[in-house]
């Protein structure tokens, strides 16, 4: 495996998104997907840092918090800690080995920097709220809902990453690896590619959502509000995440290689499973987080059926049959302002710091504009 395969006579247009001749020169004038270049686009201009949101008035707002609701909110943090901490470091171990389209390479290494960014804030709230951060952080494995959730969405990617690597290093076939016969097959290893996906969608579709609308229903009581900016940053960037496992899922994989379609056609039934037990978690994590007592707006059997309503979304996008019966109706219609819109406006003197607007570009330049300037 090179970095460069300069032995690469195939056009990229007529490669596969995965495991096929390796990858050489990077070029996007023209692109056999223009849905991945559209989506690193957008990211790119999503870009935003931290520092950007001014969350000093939360530190004030935490302490006057219930001891439940502060319980409330900092298990939430803790958790999310924990999954972006998968998912920043992930999709380039997992799948950049055995990407082969230029477009989609770029996009995953945009889409992973992205989940850094989300680790990253939260360590600047954490540095604003608490007087000793290391209480968060130290405590982060003790809790044992939060390292199960996060043990089942990186074992699928352990298992791509192991057979990966056995694919790249041995090739097909039966090989013995520290003592142990192991079989490399292809076709299997697409079949990881395609749980790991699935599970990602999961992820990004499902497992965050219980988390946010607890942020977002602080906000809506006038509480923790530069945190449920944030919140809302990183939410906006976990849709774009979203519609790009949902292309590769429904758009790219099936229809580009048989042997995919066969595959989902295999693993239907475990991928609809997979969805089951995301919700169940999703449950017990609210009766976890409100075992003392609700917040006002907000309680577990809200969030059940808030989170039963986004599983039956994300199933039906992917073309499967929901196990829940839910309405049309979002059952916590108030979080709907913070998940839409491509734009967070916000007040200057509320939570945003001007002077960290490093990503800013003004659209309104014309030929004019610098008439009569010279250095």
């Amino acid at each position: 495996m090179s970095v460069l395969n300069t032995e690469n006579k195939k056009h990229h247009t007529q490669a596969n998104a995965f495991l096929d001749e390796g990858l050489g020169f990077q070029r996007y004038d023209i692109l056999k997907y223009k849905q991945f270049d559209k989506l690193t686009e957008k990211q790119l201009g999503f870009f935003w840092q931290p520092q950007e949101v001014d969350v000093s008035k939360d530190s004030s707002d935490f302490k006057k918090l219930t001891e439940h609701e502060q319980h409330i909110f900092t298990s939430n943090l803790k958790r999310q800690i924990l999954l972006d901490s998968v998912q920043g470091r992930s999709p380039n171990l997992a799948l950049l080995p055995i990407t082969t389209l230029p477009e989609l390479e770029t996009w995953i290494e945009t889409w992973a920097f992205s989940e850094t960014i989300h680790s990253r804030s939260y360590t600047h709230i954490i540095r604003n709220i608490y007087s000793n951060p290391s209480i968060v952080f130290d405590s982060l494995l003790d809790n044992k809902e939060i390292v199960e959730c996060a043990d089942d969405i990186s074992k699928y990617y352990d298992d791509l990453i192991e057979y990966q690597q056995w694919y790249q290093l041995l090739g097909e076939g039966t090989h013995t690896v520290n003592g142990k016969k192991i079989t490399v097959d292809k076709r299997e290893l697409k079949k990881k590619i395609w749980m790991c996906l699935n599970s990602v969608n999961v992820l990004e579709g499902i497992r965050f959502y219980v988390s946010f609308a607890c942020s977002w229903a602080f906000a809506e009581l006038k509480k923790m509000e530069g945190n449920a900016k944030i919140i809302k940053f990183i939410a906006r960037d976990e849709n774009i995440h979203l519609a790009s496992t949902q292309y590769l899922l429904t758009k790219v994989l099936v229809k580009e290689d048989p042997e995919f379609a066969e595959i989902a056609k295999e693993c239907e039934s475990d991928i609809i499973q997979m969805f089951v037990d995301a919700v169940e978690q999703e449950k017990q994590w609210a009766q976890y987080l409100f075992k003392d007592g609700s917040m006002i707006g907000l309680n577990a059997e809200l969030l059940n059926n808030y989170i039963e309503w986004i599983c039956c979304k994300r199933m039906t996008a992917l073309g499967l049959k929901c196990p829940y019966t839910t309405t049309q109706a979002n059952p916590l219609p108030w979080t709907q302002k913070w998940i839409s819109g491509a734009e967070v406006q916000v007040a200057p003197q509320e939570t945003e710091i001007s002077s960290y607007i490093l990503g800013g570009v003004k659209k309104d330049v014309s030929e004019d504009t610098f008439k009569g300037f010279s250095l």
